[in-house]
């Protein structure tokens, strides 16, 4: 997906979760070089190379805290005015047999991927609206789109993530607010090092034989960039489309 004109960005306040390491460093990155201010809210804000980088406005939040999210949205305000995009990357992972997978791990991450969504989106809306313009988008996942075994929560929580962002784009249809989601597979980052690590650990598979089956797993049979997802990110938040689900590597949208 080729990236509009970017100057739309140009001293605006962007607010990425999850925005100190990884896809969240990425697009904090990508939309710095595009003329925004960037705020980056994280659950340790000494974490990541995003802590290390003097041109964000940091600040630390357990996302799917209310009032912990309210705080922090509260703090990048102060430094750098009302919120006019937000991405939603905080997110964690983890694989058990359905079986297995008891409800504390099934609600801590339906409490990061989804409630935490929901409880930014909110907090940042109603700058957009009173702006009568704003950009979100979610960080999901192609697992928000397919199911996939061993992963019952984290699909849960795409999917539920995906239905989200179809909900605020069709309510604010026409306002000059957007919300879409990218789809990632299989990138680049600590997360799929933690994956490849788990296979080994559990199947006796060689580093090289994981990584081709997550590879194997994504659109394209390939892993995934973080500058390409951040890349594709950026597009979405430059266009005007709303209600955009977009698979990456590959560019389908769902």
């Amino acid at each position: 997906m080729a990236v509009d004109d970017t100057s739309v960005l140009t001293g605006k306040h962007a607010l990425v979760t999850g925005g100190a390491r990884g896809i969240g460093y990425g697009i904090a990155l990508a939309l710095a070089n595009a003329g925004a201010r960037v705020s980056i809210v994280s659950r340790s804000a000494a974490a990541g190379n995003g802590a290390d980088d003097a041109r964000f406005t940091r600040a630390q939040a357990d996302v799917s805290d209310e009032e912990q999210v309210r705080r922090a949205f509260a703090a990048c305000r102060k430094a750098n005015g009302p919120i006019d995009v937000l991405v939603n990357n905080s997110g964690i992972s983890d694989s058990a047999p359905l079986m297995r997978t008891s409800k504390s791990l099934f609600d801590r991450i339906i409490a990061t991927n989804l409630t935490g969504t929901f409880l930014c989106s909110r907090e940042a809306a109603q700058d957009m609206v009173l702006a009568h313009w704003g950009r979100m988008l979610n960080v999901a996942s192609i697992a928000g789109l397919y199911g996939a075994p061993y992963i019952a929560a984290y699909c849960a929580s795409k999917h539920g993530a995906i239905g989200l962002t179809r909900a605020i784009a069709a309510e604010f249809a026409g306002t000059g607010i957007t919300a879409n989601a990218i789809c990632p597979g299989y990138t680049e980052t600590e997360m799929m090092h933690q994956a490849i690590s788990k296979i080994v650990k559990h199947t006796g598979a060689s580093e090289a034989a994981a990584r081709e089956t997550l590879a194997g797993m994504n659109p394209e049979g390939r892993i995934a960039t973080v500058e390409e997802v951040a890349d594709a990110a950026l597009a979405l938040i430059c266009s005007e489309k709303s209600g955009i689900s977009l698979v990456i590597p590959g560019g389908m949208e769902a």
